[in-house]
Parts: structure tokens; sequence; C-alpha cells
């Protein structure tokens, strides 16, 4: 008489220490993500899908394509960009320059007027149009 089990052995995986060994992981790469990093360059990005208002007044550095430079509508030229720069800001060192500048210039146009801004412990913000 041959004798039958009832029941079927299952192979059977233990998962309850899977939860805590992927949320130990998961910290471990945020923790190491931050510190493999460390000096990012912080900076404010204008977004072009919305457009943020203020009350303060602003002082606007145009460039033409031809790189022709315009503080508030008044022509200067690159040389004395920097010095009209400052006479109009005066002493007030916190107001905000707005940079308007056209999509086609190349970079290196951007930065030779932003390191005016750099010597000078300026805050700049590039202006962008609503898509």
């Amino acid at each position: 008489m041959s004798i039958k089990r009832k029941r079927r052995f299952h192979a059977e995986v233990a998962t309850s220490s899977l939860s805590d060994i992927m949320f130990f992981l998961l910290l471990f790469f945020l923790i190491i993500s931050t510190l493999a990093n460390p000096n990012v360059i912080k900076m404010t990005l204008p977004k072009a899908k919305s457009n943020e208002k203020t009350n303060k007044q602003l002082i606007s550095l145009s460039v033409t394509e031809d790189k022709q430079f315009y503080i508030d509508k008044q022509q200067v030229p690159f040389e004395e960009l920097e010095a009209s720069l400052m006479s109009k800001i005066g002493t007030d060192k916190e107001q905000t320059v707005v940079v308007r500048i056209p999509f086609n210039l190349q970079v290196q146009d951007l930065v030779d007027v932003l390191q005016i801004g750099v010597r000078n412990n300026l805050k700049f913000v590039i202006a962008t149009s609503p898509k």
C-alpha cells in the first residue's frame, strides 16, 4: 500500500527582510549622491512658462543682435558699460539688473556681460519670453 501526501512542498523565498534591505540601499545612495557633488553652482534660472512680477525697481541691460548695448534705452559702448552700469546703480548694490539678450548670440557674449556683475557683486537675471 502506497502512502500519498496530500500537501506538496513549495519552494519559498523569505521576502520579509527585502524591504529593509531596499530601504537601506536607497538611503545609502541618497547620502552618497549628495556628497558626490558638493560644489554645485547655485543660480536662479528664469522660467519661460511663467513670468514673475516684482515691485522692485529694475535696471534693464539690453543687447541687440549687432552687439549694441543699452542701459534703460540709452546706448552705451561695451568699453563704458561697466562704468555706466555702476553709476546707474549708485550705492544700492541690492538692485537687480535684467539682461535682455537675443537667443542667437553666442554664449561668450552673455558671459562677457555677466562678468561685469560678478566683478561688482551685482544681481543679474536673464529675461526670457513666455512660450
